[in-house]
């Protein structure tokens, strides 16, 4: 199964450095805070207090986006998601073989009449870009579709992941917690379907407004 990062370990080491460096210092100034009550020295108290609780929250804040964002890949313009080869196998039956920028690939049994591939994206503040964190997306599943609505509610459907098992996904964190409103401008899902009527082969693209599904051909003429 491809492994889709937008965080490799190494570039997110300086994060989690930074992360941890803003955490230590504000257990340092609480720790100077609770000794300066000890002097009896109550203002002293009150401001390295604040300020460690400060740069603690941000450090947690920090760390908490560095984990919550591995998986998902930066965006600036469109760029080529995946190649995809479609082959028929019977009726409303075919394979899909998903080959990716890095070189991996996977191959997928599916149902239905079309091809239907979702992702994740998340925009950001300009705050949060001052701090060079972009557009980022993550696919997310790959299956079938039914034309008719019939029977896309009794046919057996066949879908599969292709996102990675994360201990923190910021995707929903986004939805549970408003702490992330002023970083995270919206986080929303993106999806394409095409019909599969005979072997084909093509592009997923994706930009900062969804995902696009083309024929290689076509994509080629819109170059």
């Amino acid at each position: 199964m491809p492994e889709l990062g937008f965080l490799s370990q190494s570039s997110s080491l300086p994060w989690m450095l930074g992360a941890a460096v803003l955490a230590s210092l504000g257990a340092i100034l609480v720790f100077a805070g609770l000794i300066a009550l000890f002097g009896l020295h109550p203002l002293r108290f009150m401001t390295r207090t604040l300020l460690g609780l400060l740069l603690i929250s941000l450090g947690l804040l920090e760390g908490t986006i560095t984990v919550g964002i591995q998986g998902y890949r930066s965006l600036a313009r469109e760029e080529l998601a995946a190649r995809i080869a479609v082959r028929p196998s019977g009726p409303q039956r075919f394979t899909a073989t998903l080959r990716f920028p890095d070189g991996r690939e996977a191959t997928y049994p599916i149902s239905g009449d079309e091809i239907y591939v979702d992702a994740r994206i998340l925009k950001w503040h300009a705050l949060a870009n001052l701090l060079g964190l972009n557009t980022a997306y993550e696919l997310d599943r790959v299956g079938g579709r039914f034309r008719a609505i019939g029977q896309e509610r009794s046919a057996s459907r066949t879908l599969y992941a292709l996102g990675k098992e994360k201990p923190l996904d910021l995707f929903d964190l986004r939805r549970r917690y408003t702490f992330l409103a002023p970083f995270l401008d919206v986080e929303y899902g993106s999806a394409a379907f095409v019909p599969v009527n005979e072997p084909a082969e093509l592009e997923l693209r994706v930009s900062t407004t969804g995902l696009l599904i083309r024929e290689v051909g076509a994509a080629a003429k819109n170059r």
